[in-house]
């Protein structure tokens, strides 16, 4: 007996359609795999039998053999248990063949016919959408990334039981509702810029940050509020739209990363790396390559807290993703891109000791330790960062004023009024934000007045700055220009976005 099932797999953030051919022949009993099987794979073999048998469906005593096409292609997880039981049942007649048509399933299948959550169904079902699958099998756990996917029927079962007398139209299952995931929806964040004392230029700046999608470091003495300043970055950028939630999602979901609460990813990620992190682990990586922490951060925020304590070869590997969004990933076995386009947010001390211009703290450092220092972030690293500010520390008047700050949702109205411009204009190009010009659109919608014009020809010679520099100081004027609501950059502008690229100069 031969029998066709369709089942799904994961390379890199996508889902692929497998083939699973199953063919019982008379012999002795053997159970054979092959397809490039990783070893999870390979060892479901086991796990279909038991959970055959001790669902008490007979389970054929002579040889069966299962391909896993397209053969060229590597299959990892768990996920291709339930397809091959579904085809080993057809194969007893237990199942007709011709219920399985335009049928996906999907599940790890315990030893007592119980069906495990997997990592990665939204991305499978996706694909099976897109392939033009009527029907998906999942387990039951994953009911809540199935209500995202929609026109197409999702259902969902805890027991091999459930979907064999499903399929024989004993019991019925039914299709899950789908759920809109937008709708009903509120961010809550447990932080908020009104917490926040004194810093004024630091909170001007991520607010920019926030509207132009640009990349900044703060550097300031040790408790000067670089890092919570940097986590409250998330509570004031816009909220994702629809096409960004489920971009997330995807990714957190084939990195098993999405609690079973969570449906859906609705706040933007903000991603925060110990100093100790391996290259693999920041960009991704692996024998078949797996996201890292740039493509976690998609859409999000990625800071890295004392920048310099990074190992200076991982570092250098940022300079890709924040040129151009993403990342790629060449291995033996596969050669995937991955998303990353993300807010960088870099906070240092100024020297090794911390308190190098401080009022209060003598620095006790030797030049050549600054210089050392300094020189583990490398100028074409630094030339790719949009701001570049110093943090002073907060005046104890400032700390015991009992009045509230400007709250994030104040500022977040401002931002998004500024990023709605910006998608008005930039959306025949595909971008969201002015961050993601490029040298075409910065001379499109760039235009300087001869006053600003006279500024930056003044500044470019006077700070010896690059052809980079230049273009990013552009786009963060353009920014600051938007959120002031003005349709021309003009010298004011210019000058806050020189001063913001240039305030780290100690």
């Amino acid at each position: 007996m031969f029998a066709q099932v369709l089942g799904e797999t994961t390379c890199g953030i996508d889902g692929v359609r497998i083939l699973v051919e199953v063919d019982v022949s008379n012999g002795l009993p053997q159970f054979d795999i092959v397809g490039l099987p990783t070893m999870a794979v390979r060892e479901s073999k086991e796990r279909v039998k038991a959970a055959i048998r001790n669902s008490d469906y007979p389970f054929p005593m002579t040889k069966i053999t299962v391909n896993l096409a397209p053969a060229d292609l590597r299959k990892e997880g768990s996920g291709l248990d339930l397809p091959i039981a579904v085809g080993v049942l057809c194969c007893t007649r237990l199942l007709d063949s011709r219920r399985l048509q335009n049928k996906v399933f999907i599940g790890e299948l315990s030893l007592d016919g119980c069906v495990r959550k997997v990592s990665g169904v939204l991305p499978m079902a996706m694909e099976a959408k897109r392939c033009g699958i009527e029907e998906v099998f999942i387990p039951r756990e994953n009911a809540a990334e199935g209500k995202l996917i929609q026109g197409i029927k999702v259902y969902t079962a805890s027991t091999l039981t459930e979907i064999v007398e499903h399929l024989q139209g004993r019991k019925l299952l039914e299709p899950l509702p789908k759920e809109n995931i937008l709708q009903n929806k509120q961010r809550i964040y447990h932080v908020d810029f009104a917490d926040v004392k004194g810093q004024l230029v630091a909170r001007r700046a991520l607010e920019i940050a926030a509207a132009g999608g640009h990349s900044i470091l703060m550097v300031g003495s040790p408790g000067c509020g670089k890092t919570m300043l940097a986590r409250r970055l998330v509570t004031i950028l816009p909220p994702m739209t629809e096409a960004e939630a489920l971009e997330v999602t995807k990714i957190y979901s084939i990195v098993g990363m999405l609690s079973q609460a969570d449906s859906v990813m609705l706040e933007r990620p903000f991603r925060s790396p110990h100093h100790s992190i391996s290259g693999s682990a920041l960009l991704g990586g692996g024998s078949t390559p797996r996201p890292g922490e740039v493509t976690l951060s998609h859409n999000g925020v990625l800071f890295l807290d004392e920048l310099p304590e990074f190992d200076r070869s991982t570092l250098e590997m940022l300079r890709q993703p924040l040129e151009d969004g993403e990342v790629s990933i060449s291995r033996v076995r596969a050669a995937l891109t991955f998303p990353s386009r993300f807010i960088l947010v870099a906070a240092q001390n100024p020297c090794p000791c911390g308190f190098l211009g401080d009022k209060l703290h003598r620095c006790t450092c030797k030049q050549k330790d600054i210089d050392a220092y300094r020189r583990k972030i490398s100028g074409p690293l630094m030339d790719r960062i949009d701001m570049q500010i110093n943090l002073t520390r907060v005046e104890f008047n400032e700390l015991k004023d009992k009045a509230p700050g400007e709250s994030s949702a104040v500022i977040r109205e401002r931002v998004v009024k500024a990023r709605l411009i910006q998608q008005e204009r930039l959306e025949q190009w595909g971008m969201h934000c002015n961050a993601q010009m490029g040298r075409s659109e910065v001379v499109k919608y760039c235009h300087l007045g001869d006053a600003a014009q006279k500024v930056m020809e003044k500044y470019f010679t006077l700070l010896n700055l690059s052809a980079r520099s230049h273009d990013r100081i552009l786009k963060v004027a353009r920014t600051i220009a938007d959120l002031a609501g003005s349709e021309t950059i003009e010298a004011m502008h210019l000058a806050e976005a020189i001063q913001l690229r240039t305030n780290n100069n100690g």
